[in-house]
């Protein structure tokens, strides 16, 4: 174009370019109307639709509202959701404007704006990019023409500040985000989940065509955790490599680079980077560089659900501190844990505490994959865990959440657990598992520690040993007393060995072996070796060592299966006394005591006697350890028990349904004091003469109780005699007979023939087979 005449200047106005002529007074100026593109007008380009492209129920809520947020984690499918919404837009010749941009930042922002602004004529091509942004809004604001704005992965809400398209459209964003600033009132968000297993399946079958390499694909749509993103490049890969589904999770599992050589459905990032984008900006975030270190910790734990107070334990505050190299408050972890959830690396439930944090299992394999030294960051979260375990685990809830969590741990992180000293944890676990009345469980974890220990740390190691013994205990109590003798024997010589015969583990070992003994018969040869362990402790501990007490209370405990409850209420009183002088009336060892010199003196023949003596004990239960303590509850079943025993059985029958009740609560349905509870309450329904009902429950007891805890558990027999006696007195003697013999020659190979359980059996057997 040539120059102006002197007397005249080009002027823009809004929609075109003018020639002004003349000064002064005297302007005339000629409006040129730019080339208008015919509507409609699309700018950006819209993601192809994924192969094999499942449709979500998200789908039905785009367009209800002016403005939507969907959000979600990185590769859930929130983009290809929209595209498939968009594309329909697209083609509508009713809708006059499309815009799609991708939105990383706040110049790509702009740049897309202001390029759909030149397109309907609302800025010149001489404008610049932030004027023309502004003009398009400006446009939106006041324009009767439909218009649709896609602002697809959002980074940071305040890229828009200033841009946000006005009422009146239809505005759709994507992000990962979930800050109050896009939670308008006006605005609809709508959560992108995981696909089911279902739907995970369903695409695996769709999109790998060859049926043989679909071997394994339920474990590989589990594996991939219904994460879309992870299921179509995992899909791509196996037809690329050719190999089958269960190839593939083998491979993942060991770490190996499993990723296809093009990404499928234009994907522009793998599986890892998609997240570690996230992680970028979490760190940035205040309190800086705190989000990254707390995600790696978080990423060893459970991904169903992690203990929210791991956050704010004092190793884990450390740790950040470290890392962040800056002190680092309960009050800033728990700032980085809503920075995790804000970014969808993490989800939160601060209302359900025991397992309020949860990170994608995938998110934490690709968190885990960069982290150069695992053992460090393992011990740190372990050390967490811990802290955060009570020594008595009251709430059922809580226990099943930190063993949950722990067994995640061990499954990642074992060996370097115990080549860092994280040996608390592994402990803790199995006691854990035991305590909750999964003893089989806890034989078998303690079995795999020992075994790893003497691997990794040797034999003769002091937390080889430990675990041992532990061994040897929960082996006795899941039913397999002969193992455990076994197995504490062949301690005992080790420790006699590497500690010494004085030593204080030497001497708690021996005090097991002995009540091992007991429990298999040889009564007499339990308590002839408690007296000489006595006079032991006695000598190396002193008379009023706990140890040497607790020595006295098991003394007593098989005196009285082998001479009569009532030869032994003096033994019990006298502990008693001696107990409260040395540790006070408070202690628990003070309240077990009680509780065993009440239940002997109702064996004794005074049952009224204990229920009074329970009565008292059960509200001191209360005052010392709290209402939900396994020793409260223990001390109500003797209650209710002596009630019955001592006449009142309608208000033993009433005890025990509120005691189960509570069991259940509690403790769960499947814990050993629950289903002694439930014993309790068919042994006292039983004399009200409702058999044939009772025989009914029983059955189901018995079920529970050998899923539970084995078909030879000592508590598993004594339902089954209880079974065949109650059917002996429903009228069914030969049933009773048939069933007493089969419980006789299980509890002689169990508990050997001289064990009371047993004659307890052939008394029984002696007795139907005189009915009969």
């Amino acid at each position: 174009m040539s120059e102006p005449p002197r007397d005249q200047r080009v002027v823009h106005l809004t929609g075109g370019t003018g020639i002004q002529i003349g000064s002064g007074n005297q302007q005339i100026i000629h409006y040129h109307a730019p080339a208008r593109s015919p509507w409609p007008v699309r700018v950006g380009r819209v993601p192809m639709v994924a192969d094999c492209y499942q449709m979500r129920t998200v789908e039905e809520q785009l367009g209800g509202t002016a403005t939507t947020v969907i959000t979600g984690m990185g590769g859930v499918g929130k983009t290809q959701i929209v595209a498939e919404y968009a594309r329909r837009l697209w083609s509508d010749p009713a809708v006059d404007l499309a815009v799609w941009t991708t939105a990383a930042d706040r110049d790509t922002i702009i740049d897309t704006f202001a390029q759909a602004a030149r397109a309907i004529g609302q800025a010149a091509p001489g404008d610049d990019a932030v004027t023309g942004a502004q003009a398009l809004v400006n446009w939106m604001a006041t324009t009767k023409r439909r218009w649709l704005v896609v602002l697809d992965d959002l980074q940071d809400p305040a890229d828009v500040h200033g841009l946000w398209p006005p009422e009146g459209g239809s505005t759709i964003v994507t992000t990962r985000r979930r800050d109050s600033a896009l939670r308008r009132t006006t605005w609809q968000m709508v959560e992108v989940g995981l696909y089911t297993s279902g739907e995970s399946l369903a695409y695996l079958h769709s999109t790998v065509t060859q049926p043989h390499l679909l071997d394994g694909a339920a474990e590989l749509a589990s594996e991939m955790g219904g994460l879309p993103l992870a299921l179509a490049q995992a899909a791509g890969y196996v037809q690329d490599v050719e190999i089958t589904c269960a190839e593939y999770v083998r491979q993942f599992r060991t770490g190996r680079d499993v990723t296809p050589d093009v990404l499928p459905d234009e994907h522009q990032h793998t599986v890892k980077r998609a997240w570690a984008l996230s992680v970028e900006r979490a760190d940035r975030l205040t309190p800086a560089a705190v989000a990254r270190p707390l995600l790696e910790l978080l990423s060893f734990l459970d991904p169903n659900g992690t203990v929210t107070a791991v956050v704010t334990t004092a190793v884990t505050l450390a740790y950040l501190g470290v890392r962040a190299n800056a002190a680092v408050s309960a009050e800033d972890a728990l700032r980085a844990l809503q920075i995790l959830r804000r970014l969808s690396l993490a989800e939160t439930d601060l209302a359900q505490p025991h397992r309020g944090i949860r990170v994608h299992a995938l998110v934490q394999h690709a968190t885990r994959a960069e982290i150069e030294d695992e053992s460090l960051i393992a011990t740190f979260a372990a050390q967490a865990l811990a802290d955060c375990w009570p020594e008595i685990e009251q709430d059922a809830v809580l226990g099943q959440s930190l063993r949950a969590n722990a067994a995640e741990l061990l499954r990642h992180s074992l060996t370097h657990l115990w080549s860092r000293g994280g040996h608390a944890i592994l402990h803790r676990y199995g006691q854990s598992l035991g305590e909750a009345g999964l003893v089989s469980s806890a034989a078998a974890h303690f079995e795999n520690m020992a075994t790893t220990a003497a691997q990794v740390l040797g034999a003769d190691h002091p937390s080889a040993l430990t675990m041992r013994g532990e061994l040897g205990t929960w082996r006795g109590n899941s039913g397999d007393v002969a193992g455990a003798i076994v197995e504490v024997e062949r301690l005992l010589a080790d420790r006699v060995r590497l500690q010494g015969r004085d030593d204080t583990a030497t001497l708690a070992t021996r005090h097991n072996l002995a009540c091992w003994r007991g429990k298999a018969g040889d009564l007499r040869g339990a308590v002839a070796e408690l007296d000489r362990l006595l006079e032991i402790e006695r000598q190396v501990l002193g008379a009023g060592d706990p140890a040497t007490l607790t020595t006295r209370y098991t003394r007593a405990l098989w005196r009285s299966s082998v001479d009569g409850a009532d030869q032994v209420v003096t033994d019990f009183e006298d502990l008693l006394a001696d107990w409260l002088r040395v540790r006070g009336a408070n202690d628990p060892g003070t309240l077990t005591v009680r509780h065993e010199l009440a239940r002997c003196r109702g064996k004794a023949g005074d049952p009224t006697g204990a229920v009074i003596e329970f009565r008292g004990l059960v509200n001191d239960q209360m005052r010392v350890h709290g209402a939900q303590h396994p020793h409260t509850l223990a001390a109500r079943h003797e209650l209710v028990d002596w009630q019955g025993i001592a006449g009142d059985v309608t208000g033993a029958i009433a005890g025990f349904d509120k005691l189960v009740a509570d069991s259940t609560r509690l403790l769960g349905t499947d814990h050993p004091a629950t289903l002694s509870a439930r014993s309790g309450l068919l042994r006292h329904r039983a004399r009200t003469g409702s058999l044939p009902e009772v025989a009914r429950e029983l059955e189901q007891l018995l079920a529970d109780r050998t899923r539970v805890l084995g078909p030879d558990h000592p508590e598993t027999l004594n339902t089954r005699g209880s079974l065949a006696t109650v059917r002996g007195g429903c009228g069914d003697v030969a049933q009773a007979v048939a069933e007493t013999e089969q419980v006789l020659r299980d509890r002689t190979r169990v508990l050997g023939p001289d064990h009371p359980h047993t004659r307890a059996s052939k008394e029984h057997l002696e007795y139907w087979r005189g009915r009969l």
